[in-house]
């Protein structure tokens, strides 16, 4: 009983306050400082418009991650799931299919893809790695067999194209969509019993189980969840391309996980931080941002990437550590 009181979510405030996400915060502007020394054009208003907008799909889907890891889970089929998402959705709109059915459709893969990962993982007892590895793979592979490696032309219907591409009051529809799932998830996370069975689930699994907590259904949910968010980021990119490209989505999962456990929600589970995710979604635009600007080969992005994941795995475990 104890550990499921101790993963009562704490309020929003102590959260932000948190020693946890302190790290990246000023990660983020000594990052930001440098850049406007050695890449002027950084804070240019074009340029920090398309950081945004290359912020969106990946804080989108690290909303729903927030959850999974929350628990103590993974999902490697993010990526994907987006991309066959995103398929969907450009291949019912070039058929003459009105756009929210099409987007509907997009969401509805999603929606099933994060069912399967679920029944999987509770049901079937494959681990979480293995299962969404395997849905990752199957699902990639449907995108390339269908598109045989062309991307799907011809998605740009006016309706659609508002999703990507348009404005509201100067701010970016793809960024203020992004904000309203932020609500929602921030909503559902620290303001609803899903939100602490999840955290309860992450802390002792065994624990919420005892006390009465349906921790499949639970799995389950937060499964169809992340699936649902990366098949509504597919649909945002989709919009923004025009077109579904079948290499859609690849590398995703670690720009995710790295934005996650970077924004301070431990790999370990029991612990989760919305507003850390959204600034650590920010962070790896701007690192790939950054990058760019700067002319670094583009083999040395996931050097980059995969190096900022093990500082923020190895700075959590000496954190939790250090609480001990």
């Amino acid at each position: 009983m104890a550990d499921i009181a101790a993963t009562r979510p704490r309020s929003p405030l102590t959260l932000a306050r948190s020693g946890g996400n302190a790290g990246v915060y000023l990660a983020f502007v000594v990052l930001l400082v440098a850049l406007g020394f050695a890449a002027p054009r950084f804070f240019t208003f074009g340029n920090l418009t398309d950081v945004l907008r290359q912020a969106v799909p990946i804080a989108v889907i690290a909303f729903g991650t927030t959850f999974v890891i929350g628990m103590r889970g993974i999902d490697l089929s993010v990526g994907s799931t987006l991309a066959l998402s995103g398929l969907v959705t450009a291949n019912l709109i070039v058929l003459g299919y009105p756009v929210p059915l099409a987007c509907a459709g997009g969401i509805a893969v999603g929606a099933v893809i994060g069912l399967v990962n679920g029944i999987l993982i509770t049901k079937v007892g494959i681990t979480d790695f293995i299962a969404t590895m395997a849905i990752m793979v199957i699902s990639r592979g449907i995108v390339m067999v269908y598109t045989q490696g062309i991307p799907i032309v011809g998605a740009s219907d006016p309706a659609f194209r508002m999703i990507g591409q348009s404005y509201a009051g100067g701010v970016p529809v793809p960024v203020i969509l992004t904000a309203i799932v932020f609500a929602i998830a921030f909503y559902l996370l620290y303001y609803t019993r899903f939100g602490r069975f999840v955290l309860s689930i992450g802390s002792n699994p065994d624990a919420a189980r005892l006390v009465g907590i349906p921790t499949d259904k639970v799995k389950i949910a937060v499964y169809v969840l992340v699936g649902v968010l990366s098949a509504f980021a597919g649909v945002l990119l989709t919009s923004r391309l025009e077109a579904a490209m079948p290499e859609a989505g690849q590398g995703y999962e670690l720009d995710v996980i790295a934005a996650v456990v970077i924004g301070g929600t431990g790999l370990s589970g029991g612990r989760a931080t919305l507003f850390g995710t959204a600034v650590g979604a920010v962070l790896m635009a701007v690192v790939r941002n950054a990058l760019n600007l700067l002319n670094v080969n583009t083999f040395w992005h996931q050097v980059v990437i995969g190096t900022i994941i093990l500082i923020a795995v190895a700075a959590d475990r000496f954190s939790r550590r250090q609480k001990v």
